[in-house]
């Protein structure tokens, strides 16, 4: 695998063993062997480790197979995959609901992560998972197309430098926004559930805002953006509240219908070009 990735304009100065180690978060293995091999170049020159990069240059790396091994998936169907943003390093997807994100046996072929890979296939490209959606949940999902971009869009999922927007109708009516604080941990008598639990929880935070209210139905549109990433955390927080999702199968009391949970928005600062992303995955539903 060979990476050919031109420094943004407001790139800082400094050296080729600072930018993989800390930019670009190569591991140590792997920058051991592009020193040794000399699989590094500068504007199609050979690179040692101390020389400076700087704005504007094209720095250049050639793996090896060992250095990233290919992961075994399934390949699913092209036809279900729908692209909202695509390039050389990361791509977003409008996952459809009832499709779980990835498989959990090595049997499943049926999941986004098989079919996506079916569609990347012929441009010898693997996907790698950044983050997930609840199988009943659509919208707007991230996945790495290498193994050399995936710890750095991790980093910036963890650093909370992608912003991931949620629609959701709940059932009552919710006057004001809100934030929501409330630690969510297990359900130990439902593995597949999560519960409010401020003792040993994690922390999860969820900012709320109130879009419309329906007074027929007695639903409210309102729009979601988590501080935090926990199993099922909007879910679990607007029952909390008393206004579980329309169509929640594990914590609405009378569910109908399909989960009303939409990864609606999704954008990020990217990693190489610095240019803004964004994506925006229309409901199909509602």
């Amino acid at each position: 695998m060979e990476l050919s990735i031109q420094l943004p304009k407001n790139f800082n100065e400094q050296t080729v063993r600072e930018l993989l180690e800390q930019e670009w978060l190569v591991p140590r293995k792997v920058r051991h062997f592009l020193r040794t091999r000399k699989n590094v170049s500068i504007n199609g020159e050979p690179a040692l480790f101390h020389f400076p990069v700087k704005s504007g240059d094209v720095v250049t790396l050639q793996f090896e197979p060992e250095d990233y091994p290919i992961p075994a998936i399934l390949l699913g169907n092209t036809a279900k995959v729908n692209v909202l943003f695509e390039d050389d390093h990361l791509i977003i997807l409008k996952k459809p609901i009832g499709m779980k994100t990835h498989p959990n046996q090595p049997n499943e072929n049926d999941t986004l992560l098989n079919h996506l890979a079916a569609y990347l296939a012929p441009k010898n490209q693997i996907p790698y998972v950044v983050h997930r959606l609840d199988k009943e949940t659509s919208g707007a999902i991230l996945f790495a197309k290498n193994p050399f971009v995936l710890p750095i869009l991790g980093r910036l999922l963890e650093s909370k430098q992608i912003y991931r927007r949620y629609q959701a109708v709940i059932s009552g009516q919710l006057n004001e926004s809100m934030t929501i604080r409330k630690k969510i941990g297990r359900d130990r008598h439902d593995r597949r559930k999560r519960v409010i639990d401020e003792r040993r929880g994690d922390v999860a935070v969820t900012h709320v805002e109130v879009e419309s209210y329906d007074r027929k139905t007695n639903h409210t549109t309102i729009y979601c953006v988590l501080e935090t990433g926990r199993t099922h955390q909007i879910r679990v927080h607007l029952a909390s509240i008393g206004h579980p999702i329309i169509g929640d199968p594990l914590y609405h009391p009378k569910p109908n219908g399909r989960l009303m949970l939409h990864a609606y928005e999704l954008h990020l600062t990217h990693p190489f070009t610095g240019e803004t992303i964004m994506a925006v995955a229309e409901p199909s539903v509602w």
